[in-house]
């Protein structure tokens, strides 16, 4: 079996994980990949390139700007929506799409340990706070002993959800915690609280039901909620929030792409788009400009990381 042949047939499994409905939704945009995924660096008239972006959340403000602002520089840009993180890396995997920008580098990191794929970040984007959520209460203190609180199910954001409940008093992690807890490392003799883990999707449904919840930045509005109803975050800018830069990725053989890292720099300094990351963040997302090198060596360092924490 070949490497590609062993990727397809495991990234094949991963997708078939999703609801059928996504699946669907998937399988009726994927036309297969564009010119401009050839990954020769082609630095011609660039008024015929058409980029397929996978994302989760295609309503947000900063992608029509975006979007014109590629085609400014005679780049077609066709946003693919995905409704769950589990999609578009193995649909970028497999050609359906040229880029995606959903994802920090701990998710990808995960994802290419487990699928054996080699997906690569050729520039970063923001990096968000993560934050924990109430329609029950205003302030952390006042969760109850005993109360249940949601984290996501996905490795790379449980483990951040919990150590943000860990930050917030709610809970004690065997050893202080890593970017590899989970919930076989809460130590629950000395929490205030049990947890459970649910699709990030999903998580700001279950509010009605629990004390609280942890819920990623892409779901937070979705759910009818408001940045600053956070009862609780961290701080993207400390140094350790390194490995949750927010970044496109793309396969490793189109890392010198000249259109894709063109689209990079667009989305990095155009001002509209800007101004829509900021809309869509409530202001909380600190945009970061890291050379793709750089980011390389983080996922190469994470990577390791996961592959020993095993």
């Amino acid at each position: 079996m070949t490497r590609r042949t062993a990727r397809r047939r495991t990234t094949s499994i991963i997708a078939a994980l999703a609801a059928a409905p996504l699946f669907l939704a998937l399988a009726g945009c994927a036309t297969g990949a564009s010119d401009a995924g050839s990954g020769d660096g082609d630095t011609a008239d660039k008024s015929d390139k058409t980029v397929k972006i996978g994302v989760v959340g295609k309503s947000d403000p900063q992608w029509p700007a975006f979007v014109d602002a590629a085609a400014e520089e005679g780049i077609t840009v066709e946003l693919v929506d995905f409704g769950s993180y589990e999609l578009p890396n193995p649909a970028l995997s497999e050609g359906e799409i040229d880029l995606n920008q959903f994802q920090h580098i701990i998710y990808l990191a995960q994802y290419n340990e487990a699928s054996g794929d080699d997906l690569t970040p050729i520039g970063s984007t923001q990096t968000y706070p993560l934050g924990l959520y109430s329609t029950k209460y205003d302030d952390v203190k006042d969760i109850k002993e005993g109360e249940t609180v949601i984290v996501p199910d996905d490795a790379s954001n449980q483990a951040r959800g919990l150590l943000v409940l860990q930050s917030a008093g709610l809970i004690e992690l065997d050893g202080g915690g890593s970017p590899f807890s989970d919930l076989s490392d809460i130590d629950e003799a000395k929490s205030k609280v049990k947890v459970e883990a649910l699709e990030a999707a999903i998580t700001p449904e279950a509010l009605p039901d629990v004390a609280a919840a942890i819920i990623n930045n892409d779901f937070v509005e979705k759910g009818g909620l408001s940045f600053d109803d956070a009862l609780f975050t961290d701080d993207p800018k400390d140094p350790s929030a390194a490995p949750y830069v927010n970044i496109f990725a793309s396969r490793a053989e189109d890392v010198d792409n000249e259109t894709y890292l063109k689209l990079v720099e667009i989305f990095q300094t155009d001002e509209k788009v800007q101004e829509g990351l900021k809309e869509a963040s409530g202001g909380t997302g600190v945009t970061v400009q890291i050379p793709a090198a750089d980011l390389a060596k983080t996922l190469a360092k994470v990577q390791k990381d996961v592959a020993a924490s095993k």
